[in-house]
C-alpha cells in the first residue's frame, strides 16, 4: 500500500472521529429552554428599566410590563449578569429552600464594598451560618422577650412622648430615631440624646444614602463615596469602644455593659476583629432601617382605613384598662401577645408595603423548574413583592385589608414571605414585630394624625418617603 493511500485512510479516520464526537457532543448538550425574555442593551441590559423609582404600592412598569409580556419567570440581564427574575411564588419559595443546595446569596460587588466582605447580607456558606447563629442568639425570641421588650417600649415612649400637641413631625425621621436609639443601646450600649450617640447617627445616615445609592460609583461627591466614608468612621468609633472594654478587663474592672451585643461578640466568639465590625455594622443596618420603614409604612396606611384605626385604638384602650384594674403600668410581653388585630395590622403592612422587594441570588448548580433551565452561574431575582400583589393568592391586593388576617388562612400565610425564607429568614423578624407594636400602641393611644403634602412611598430601589412622611398630629382628649 501506498505511503499517500495510507495517509488518505489515517486522515479519513481522524475526520470521521470527529463528525462522530461532534454528533455525540451535540446529543449529550441538549439546547436548554430558557424561560422567555429580552436582553437589552449591551453590558447594561435592562438594568436601568429595573431600577427605575416607581409607587410602591405597585409592582412597577417594567415589571408588569414584562409579567404581561413573558409571564412570571423571565430572562434578562440585569447587574452586568444573565438573569432569571421570578415572580412566581411558587420558584420563590423554591429558590428560598434550597439555598446553600442550589442557590447562594449574589449580591452586587457595589454594596459588599459599603457594608463590608464579611457582612451577613453577602458572606454565604459555614460564614454565613456562625453569622447568624450569632445574630440569633442576640434576637431570639427569648432575648426579645425577657431583654429587649423593655428597652423597645422605653424608646417608643421616649420618642413619641416628645411630640406636642397640633406640631407638625417626620413619622419617617421619628421611626428612625426609635429604632436607631434602640439598636444602639443593644449593641454598644450607647444612650439616646448623648453627644457620641448623635454623631454615630448623623455618620449613619450617610452610610446609609450610600447603602441604597441607584450610581454606587467612588467618585468624589457620590452618596457612594460619602457612605464608604462614613463607613470608615463607625467602624473606628465601634474600634474604640472594642479596645476601651478590653483595657478595663485587663485591669480587672466591672464592664456594666455585659448585655450588649458588642461585649458578648467579644468573650463569647473567635471572629477576627473585621469579621466583628462587619457583624455589629450588619446588626445596626438590618435592626434599624427596614422596621423603621415599616413603622411609617403603618403610619401612612391607617388613615386611609378609619375603620381600622378604630378598632385598633379600641383594643389598645382594652389593654391598658384592664392594666389599671390591677395596677399596673408598665407595657408586658402579655399585653403584646393580646394584640391580635394589631398583628393582622402588622401582616397587612408588610405584605403592601413590601420593605424588601426582592433579593439577590446565584444558581450554584444547573436547575430545571416548571420546564425552564436555570443555568449554572446566572444570577436568579425572586421578586417577593409579585406574590403580595396577585390576586390569586390575596383578594384585592391593592387594598389594605387588616382583616384579610383574620382566621385561618393557610394559602394566603404560604405566599407571605416579607422575612424572605429558608436559611436566610430574617434573624431579626421577631424583633421587628414586637417595635411595630409597641411603637403603635403608643402612637395610637395618644394622637391622632393627619397626612400631609400628598407624601406616599416610592421604590428607589429601596422603599423611601420623598418628603420622609409629614404629618400632623393631635393630642387625644384620653391620652393615657
Amino acid at each position: 500500500m501506498s505511503d499517500s493511500h495510507l495517509t488518505f485512510c489515517f486522515l479519513s479516520s481522524i475526520l470521521a472521529l470527529i463528525v462522530i464526537t461532534f454528533i455525540f457532543t451535540k446529543r449529550k448538550k441538549p439546547t436548554l429552554n430558557l424561560p422567555p425574555g429580552h436582553t437589552g442593551w449591551p453590558l447594561l441590559g435592562e438594568t436601568i428599566g429595573y431600577l427605575r423609582t416607581y409607587q410602591a404600592l405597585r409592582l412597577g412598569e417594567f415589571m408588569e410590563n414584562h409579567i404581561a409580556r413573558y409571564g412570571t419567570i423571565y430572562r434578562s440581564n440585569l447587574f452586568g449578569e444573565p438573569a432569571i427574575v421570578s415572580a412566581d411564588a411558587g420558584l420563590n419559595r423554591f429558590i428560598m429552600q434550597n439555598e446553600g443546595k442550589l442557590f447562594e446569596a449574589s449580591y452586587p460587588k457595589s454594596l459588599g464594598g459599603v457594608l463590608g466582605k464579611w457582612s451577613m447580607l453577602v458572606i454565604v456558606g459555614d460564614m454565613h451560618r456562625d453569622m447568624r447563629n450569632i445574630s440569633l442568639n442576640f434576637l431570639s425570641y427569648s432575648r426579645v422577650r425577657f431583654h429587649l421588650f423593655k428597652d423597645i417600649d422605653y424608646h417608643a415612649r421616649r420618642v413619641i412622648f416628645s411630640w406636642k400637641h397640633n406640631s407638625t413631625i417626620s413619622a419617617q425621621k421619628e421611626a428612625r430615631r426609635f429604632t436607631f436609639n434602640l439598636m444602639a443601646k443593644q449593641i454598644m450600649s450607647l444612650d439616646p440624646g448623648k453627644p457620641e450617640t448623635e454623631q454615630l447617627k448623623t455618620e449613619y445616615v450617610s452610610f446609609m444614602k450610600g447603602v441604597v445609592s441607584l450610581v454606587p460609583l467612588n467618585l468624589p461627591g457620590t452618596a457612594y463615596r460619602k457612605a464608604i466614608k462614613a463607613r470608615s468612621t463607625i467602624l473606628k468609633f465601634i474600634e474604640a469602644k472594642m479596645e476601651e472594654r478590653a483595657k478595663r478587663v485587663q485591669k480587672g474592672e466591672a464592664v456594666e455593659e455585659e448585655n450588649d451585643l458588642l461585649n458578648w461578640v467579644v468573650t463569647n466568639t473567635n471572629l477576627s476583629n473585621e469579621q466583628m465590625l462587619d457583624l455589629i455594622l450588619s446588626l445596626l443596618f438590618g435592626g434599624h432601617e427596614t422596621s423603621s420603614v415599616a413603622i411609617a409604612l403603618a403610619i401612612y396606611f391607617l388613615p386611609g382605613c378609619p375603620r381600622a384605626m378604630q378598632q385598633l385604638r379600641e383594643e389598645h384602650v382594652e389593654i391598658v384598662t384592664s392594666k389599671k384594674k390591677t395596677g399596673e403600668v408598665e407595657l408586658t410581653w402579655d399585653d403584646y401577645k393580646k394584640m391580635e388585630f394589631t398583628h393582622c395590622v402588622l401582616n397587612e403592612t408588610l405584605r403592601l408595603g413590601n420593605v424588601v422587594r426582592y433579593l439577590h441570588r446565584k444558581a450554584i448548580k444547573d436547575v430545571r423548574y416548571k420546564g425552564y433551565d436555570i443555568p449554572r452561574g446566572w444570577k436568579v431575582l425572586p421578586v417577593i413583592s409579585a406574590a403580595h400583589f396577585d390576586p390569586q393568592h390575596f383578594d384585592q391586593p391593592h387594598q389594605f385589608n387588616p382583616w384579610r388576617w383574620q382566621g385561618s388562612n393557610g394559602k394566603a400565610d404560604n405566599n407571605f414571605m416579607p422575612f424572605g425564607g429558608g436559611s436566610r429568614y430574617c434573624a431579626g423578624s421577631e424583633l421587628a414585630k414586637v417595635e411595630m407594636a409597641v411603637f403603635i400602641h403608643h402612637l395610637i393611644l395618644n394622637y391622632n394624625w393627619e397626612l400631609l403634602e400628598g407624601d406616599e412611598p416610592f421604590v428607589y430601589p429601596y422603599v423611601d418617603f420623598p418628603k420622609g412622611l409629614p404629618i400632623k398630629v393631635q393630642a387625644t382628649s384620653s391620652s393615657i
